[in-house]
């Protein structure tokens, strides 16, 4: 129970709650093998690509003790991927008790939404006046004018990237936001890395290797249809009740 320490407020701090900005692993497999090889394919020629992020495990996706995973050995994967684990959100006893033997804390019901969306209020809950929120700065965009040869990745943190020559095969070129291509793209374009999922990327003359959303991806093993192969389109997320999808639509020139 909270004590009262006097009225006096010290002079050498303040203690606050906050709501932190957190990545959240959803995980929806107990397989640690499993996890490791499909975090080690997306993740692991990508060193630089997370900067020792606060992260949240979330664990409501499993079902069944039978399914929960080595919490340690969990942490330990994430932190050889410059990620920070900090919080655990679990769906039971055993899941609580196992966040509580890896030394995690636990999170009591956190919002687990991707951006741009926002859970539907439930019909019973009372109004709460809510402050507006201050005015987010729209953010920078990288611009590449040299064309990139293969072997070379290009990511534009934060922000949009702008690339105004060709994007070679081998080469790739992420962003938190969207990415544009002002030339042909035969390489890897990866959007909305950090789960963006109204990101979109646009470019004159569409042919790549691997195109990805938000994690949801689609490679050149699924060839586009002959009437976007090689001409002005933009790929975008579409979600549905049963999943979500790559959307690639034609642009008119």
């Amino acid at each position: 129970m909270p004590v009262s320490l006097g009225g006096q407020a010290p002079a050498s701090f303040d203690l606050k709650s906050v709501h932190l900005p957190l990545l959240a692993l959803l995980l929806k497999s107990g397989d640690m093998e499993l996890l490791r090889r499909e975090f080690g394919q997306r993740y692991g020629d990508q060193p630089e690509f997370f900067d020792h992020d606060p992260l949240l495990i979330d664990l409501q996706g499993l079902s069944g003790e039978q399914a929960l995973p080595d919490l340690m050995q969990v942490s330990e994967l994430l932190r050889a991927h410059r990620l920070r684990p900090v919080a655990v959100n679990a769906a039971s006893e055993a899941q609580r008790a196992a966040a509580q033997a890896a030394g995690l804390p636990l999170a009591e019901a956190p919002l687990l939404t991707r951006q741009g969306h926002a859970p539907a209020p439930s019909a019973s809950a009372a109004p709460v006046a809510v402050a507006p929120p201050p005015p987010v700065p729209a953010p920078g965009a990288l611009v590449i004018d040299k064309p990139l040869r293969s072997g070379q990745q290009v990511y534009a943190r934060g922000g949009d990237l702008v690339v105004m020559a060709m994007v070679n095969p081998g080469a790739e070129v992420i962003a938190d936001g969207h990415i544009h291509v002002y030339a042909p793209l035969r390489g890897k374009a990866m959007a909305g890395a950090r789960g963006h999922a109204q990101a979109r990327i646009f470019s004159l003359a569409m042919a790549p290797e691997l195109i990805s959303i938000a994690g949801v991806y689609r490679t050149s093993e699924v060839p586009l249809p002959q009437a976007l192969l090689g001409r002005p389109a933009q790929v975008r997320l579409h979600s549905t009740a049963d999943g979500d999808r790559l959307v690639i639509d034609a642009l008119s020139t």
